[in-house]
């Protein structure tokens, strides 16, 4: 199983390389939707990619702000669908 700062460095270069973010501007407590790193669209392509690489389904329900705001946020959702 992946470690917590594995899936954080995991989530942080995906979303780096998708919106051409400057790496310094996307820290573990940064707010990604808030700060425009990424928006609507991009987020459907994160749940897609946060599913396909750690194999496991996000519930309708589940589709918070709270659980996609941070890498921190994302990291622990991912962890807790994991165990």
């Amino acid at each position: 199983m992946e470690t917590v700062t594995e899936i954080k460095n995991k989530i942080r270069q995906y979303v780096i390389e998708t919106s051409y973010a400057n790496p310094d501007q996307v820290k573990d407590e940064s707010l990604i939707f808030a700060e425009g790193v990424l928006d609507s669209i991009g987020f459907i392509m994160l749940i897609n990619f946060i599913e396909e690489t750690f194999k496991i389904k996000a519930k309708d329900s589940e589709l918070l702000e709270d659980n996609f705001e941070s890498i921190n946020a994302m990291a622990s959702f991912v962890e807790s669908k994991l165990n």
